[in-house]
């Protein structure tokens, strides 16, 4: 006989800020390759601008430069600058944002952006867009769950060296930023791993909430003590009375 074989499969949105924020920077970067939108979208609005020095300074009157402090991390130059980014942020992204819930990973990537950004627009020449240290930032955290243990993983060793070497050496304008971009994610990263808790999935209960459930455990001894007494006074006083009308009836037998 041929059973049919029903597979069940959904494809869940587990991990909504990463994938929001993937998905962002993805649509941002196609914009920016279609005839849709100018040529400088990302370039004059996805990037903060650099230091003092710098062919375009950060102008602290423009409303604007203030919010490209935190979007800058949503622009990128190309697919291929775009594919190493996210391929980090996917990767440790999701299993981060379980750990430490929706609310604290936006919070840290917020945190992160933001502090890069001043970095740059205070000592950079360069402008600076990518999400480099939001990907530094995760490996740097995820690194803790270990360290917590007394291990540091070789395998995310290998990861820091390789993510940091390939931008550092990869040459051009691209590598100041990038610098600045890894300094602050690592910074972050590692404030964020000793001050913040992840999120507790079994709480113990306290050792006052264990005394009070053993004192409520107490008196509901107590009363199941009270009820059997009760429950056997009551028996033996009817056990009793019935033994009285036993003795009645025998005597009326005998008269």
């Amino acid at each position: 006989m041929n059973k049919e074989l029903k597979i069940n499969l959904r494809i869940t949105f587990n991990s909504p800020v990463i994938l929001t924020f993937c998905l962002v920077c993805a649509v941002i970067l196609l914009l920016d390759k279609t005839v849709l939108v100018s040529k400088n979208f990302i370039a004059g609005i996805f990037s903060v601008p650099g230091g003092s020095g710098a062919e375009v300074p950060f102008n602290s009157k423009s409303v604007l430069d203030y919010i490209r402090l935190i979007i800058h991390v949503f622009g990128h130059a190309d697919w291929t600058h775009l594919a190493g980014n996210l391929t980090f942020i996917l990767l440790l992204g999701p299993l981060l944002e379980e750990r430490y819930g929706s609310p604290m990973i936006a919070l840290m990537m917020t945190v992160t952006a933001f502090v890069t950004g001043v970095l740059n627009a205070c000592f950079m020449p360069t402008p600076l867009f990518g999400a480099s240290g939001i990907a530094f930032m995760l490996i740097i955290l995820a690194s803790f769950t270990s360290i917590s243990k007394n291990e540091v993983p070789l395998s995310f060793i290998l990861v820091f060296i390789v993510f940091l070497g390939s931008e550092i050496f990869s040459g051009g304008d691209k590598t100041n930023i990038s610098v600045v971009a890894h300094v602050a994610g690592g910074l972050c990263g590692s404030l964020f791993g000793f001050m913040i808790a992840p999120k507790a999935k079994n709480a113990k209960p306290s050792r006052k909430k264990k005394s009070e459930s053993e004192t409520e455990d107490v008196k509901l001894e107590e009363i199941d003590d009270k009820s059997v007494k009760k429950e056997s006074w009551w028996n033996k006083k009817k056990t009793s009375k019935k033994s009285e009308d036993e003795e009645e009836v025998l005597g009326t037998i005998e008269l």
